[in-house]
């Protein structure tokens, strides 16, 4: 495979021109090799390993953990409870924006299918300036 250029990379691996220059300052992505043009140029591991490092935010894995599965894949015979213990780690925090989630859904369906005629007396109107209108409370509970 020939060099890619910045943008060329960009497309093959579906990263964003200005996220491989970032990726490469903070370590993620070796410091390709510069044409006499002094434009970067890349390889094909380059590609592969912003594929994983794609798919590793994806899973929602930070910076700093996806540095630490760069390092486990670069040493395969490395054993793979560091691996497994983030993974648990980033369980539990779906599990959490899951939970956290469930109770957004729940707040706005108390404040949805408001049939009021003014704005004065909506749901959601209402809880965004916290204040409570009881003439408002008596015809919500009406309704429910």
């Amino acid at each position: 495979m020939a060099t890619l250029t910045t943008q060329q990379l960009a497309q093959a691996s579906g990263v964003h021109a200005e996220t491989i220059r970032y990726y490469e300052r903070i370590g993620l992505l070796p410091a390709p090799p510069r044409a006499a043009n002094g434009y970067r140029r890349y390889g094909a591991d380059a590609v592969t390993r912003l594929g994983f490092i794609r798919r590793a935010r994806e899973l929602g894995f930070a910076i700093e953990d996806i540095r630490g599965l760069l390092d486990l894949a670069a040493h395969p015979d490395a054993p793979c409870r560091d691996a497994d213990a983030l993974v648990q780690r980033q369980l539990e925090a779906v599990a959490a924006r899951i939970r956290d989630l469930q109770a957004l859904h729940s707040a706005l369906q108390t404040l949805a299918g408001c049939d009021s005629d003014a704005a004065g007396h909506c749901r959601l109107l209402e809880t965004l300036e916290n204040r409570t209108c009881p003439q408002c409370d008596a015809q919500h509970a009406a309704r429910a």
